[in-house]
């Protein structure tokens, strides 16, 4: 995920913006740049790669003498990874970084093509920095320039700009990605991540939505849009060490990537969904191409595959196309017959899944179409497949996936909705409240799950001290059982099983003793008389039944010992905050435990040999 580092003040500002992007490292990205203002100009210098290919620039071309500076580390989103496409961008007398998605680049791109812009990258940062331009060669206020440009973005940034003509001050801006202003005794800081500030200071703020600052070396003022006088933030004091600080003050990186999933989802859903349509130009595909499609294979591993599962759901569920689920390493040693009109889809967080990434060339081999969902740009399965579609969720530390797998499954909601469309199976009334529950609803949804972590917390003391917990659903909730049982065995390393209810009778019912947990899903309303006669089976039988239900559903008093209302009213809400559920659950069990959360046992994050 993209990082923002700045400096303004007495002191020389490059070696302070290389520790910065150092810090910012470990969120991951794929290519790095900054700008400073000497005597003279402002000077770009960027490059894809890592921070050491930029030291090797500078190395070779030093920047003397510059007091400003602002640099950046970006994960690709609009363009993929280059020297171009790299921050900062700078037009005419504006330079800028950017963290975030502009939703409405394509149109502030056509106007400014229309004014005489020539744009270089891909990027919607490029446009920002260009209606920014614009807008200060009419005003020359940077205030005004900001506030106004912005005032036309849709979307989501964290904005660092520097003006040619005000040497010595740096202006941010922020609605809907993080930013935070920071001053120290050699001058003033801003960062998109309280890591890269403790090199320098721990006296910081938060800038709120829609803040708009002047860092100098005098320090920091915030600029309200009423044109009211300028004032200082309110500082706070942290006594964070930089490890703490990279975990934004999580105990583990997980449960940070667990609370991230909301934004994750927004983040990748935004840019696909214009005019209340899906929309996946943006990575080369257009409707046609749905249109196409007449059977589909999904191949993948561990959570992955289980993202697939509820993927094929939906699938079927929503366009009607016959949908099929593969072990990725199951897959070329027997692969299913495919019509005319099989789309293969692969799902890798890393982007190098080894048994993955060989499903994908024997698909290809054998002259199937590919389309890869993958995080990790610019990856071998995303280059080979022939075509890609980035989740966006940004790095993922922990070894065991948790927003790597709520991004894949929202967006193979998205698809189906996609497929839905165009053929005519989805009118456009439900299409655009289905787009609306998933890309607003459903982060909301599990936002509200996080706030009755203390529940989870209760069920993972009952969970903590057992050996064996059985997962049981219907439908999609058996296919969300699947990863609830994966996540607790692989951070927890209890034995957890999942099944379908309805086969309970044909063996696996012989499991159950008395005490032992049996955690239900049941979010189907079709299906509720079914679950509830299975939940008694087993608790008739002795087990310890967590029932996890939509908070509408009736059950009788009797039927589980504990009952986990989820949040939302509507299908798809319900399936994310499921979710939310069964990763808390793990998590809460395992530091009961005391495991190694983010770096279990015998695994690894990217699986590279077969």
């Amino acid at each position: 995920m993209c990082g923002i580092i700045g400096y303004t003040g007495s002191e020389n500002a490059i070696p302070k913006i290389k520790t910065g992007l150092s810090v910012l490292e470990y969120r991951g990205y794929d290519s790095v740049g900054l700008a400073a203002r000497t005597k003279e100009e402002v000077r770009v210098v960027k490059c894809r790669g890592r921070v050491e290919a930029l030291a090797e620039r500078l190395e070779k071309a030093p920047i003397e003498d510059a007091h400003s500076a602002i640099g950046h580390t970006r994960w690709a989103t609009h363009g993929g990874p280059s020297d171009t496409n790299a921050h900062p961008h700078r037009v005419m007398r504006v330079t800028l970084v950017h963290n975030g998605i502009i939703e409405n680049d394509r149109e502030l791109k056509a106007e400014c093509e229309a004014r005489g812009i020539v744009f270089r990258s891909e990027t919607d940062t490029e446009v920002a920095a260009a209606v920014i331009a614009l807008r200060y060669e009419d005003t020359h206020d940077p205030v005004s320039a900001i506030r106004a440009a912005t005032e036309r973005m849709r979307g989501s940034y964290a904005f660092a700009m520097l003006f040619d003509d005000r040497p010595g001050e740096v202006y941010a801006i922020r609605q809907g990605s993080p930013l935070l202003v920071a001053v120290g005794e050699d001058g003033a800081y801003l960062a998109s991540d309280l890591t890269a500030l403790l090199p320098f200071t721990k006296t910081y703020a938060r800038l709120a939505e829609g803040a708009l600052a002047r860092l100098s070396e005098d320090g920091v003022v915030l600029l309200p849009s009423d044109g009211s006088e300028a004032h200082p933030p309110v500082w706070q004091t942290t006594e964070m060490t930089a490890e703490s600080a990279q975990k934004g003050g999580y105990a583990h990186f997980m449960e940070k990537e667990i609370y991230e999933q909301p934004d994750a989802i927004r983040q990748g859903l935004s840019p696909r969904i214009q005019n209340g349509c899906p929309d996946f130009s943006g990575d080369g595909i257009d409707r046609a191409f749905w249109r196409e499609v007449r059977a589909i294979r999904i191949v993948a591993c561990g959570s992955a595959m289980h993202a697939g599962l509820l993927g094929a759901h939906l699938i079927e569920s929503l366009a009607e196309i016959p949908t099929t689920v593969h072990i990725a390493s199951e897959y070329r040693y027997h692969p299913p017959v495919s019509v005319d009109g099989t789309l293969v889809l692969l799902i890798s967080q890393s982007g190098e899944t080894a048994d993955t990434l060989a499903a994908l060339r024997y698909a290809k081999a054998k002259g199937q179409r590919t389309l890869a969902i993958v995080n990790a740009v610019e990856t071998t399965i995303a280059r080979e497949a022939d075509h890609r579609i980035y989740t966006y969720a940004g790095p993922e530390i922990a070894v065991a996936t948790t927003k790597g797998y709520c991004t894949q499954l929202s967006m193979l909601y998205l698809i189906a909705v996609a497929i839905a469309e165009a053929n005519g199976r989805m009118d456009r009334a439900t299409m655009g409240e289905t787009l609306t529950r998933l890309s607003f609803d459903v982060p909301r949804a599990m936002e509200e799950m996080f706030s009755h972590r203390a529940r989870f917390r209760s069920v993972a003391e009952r969970l903590s001290t057992e050996e064996h917990v059985f997962f049981i659903g219907r439908g999609a909730d058996f296919a969300m059982s699947e990863e609830g049982a994966l996540k607790l065995k692989e951070i927890s390393y209890i034995h957890a099983e999942a099944y379908a209810a309805g086969e309970l009778k044909h063996g696996t019912i012989s499991l159950i003793e008395a005490g032992t947990p049996v955690v239900a899903i049941a979010t189907d309303p079709t299906l509720y008389d079914k679950m509830e006669s299975n939940v008694r089976e087993v608790r008739s039988r002795g087990a310890y039944v967590i029932l996890l239900c939509r908070r509408d559903a009736y059950f009788g008093e009797d039927a589980a010992d504990v009952v986990l209302r989820l949040s939302g009213d509507s299908d798809t809400e319900v399936l994310f905050s499921a979710l939310a559920a069964v990763q808390l659950i793990a998590y809460e069990t395992a530091t009961l435990r005391g495991c190694d959360i983010d770096k279990p046992r015998n695994l690894a994050k990217s699986v590279t040999v077969e």
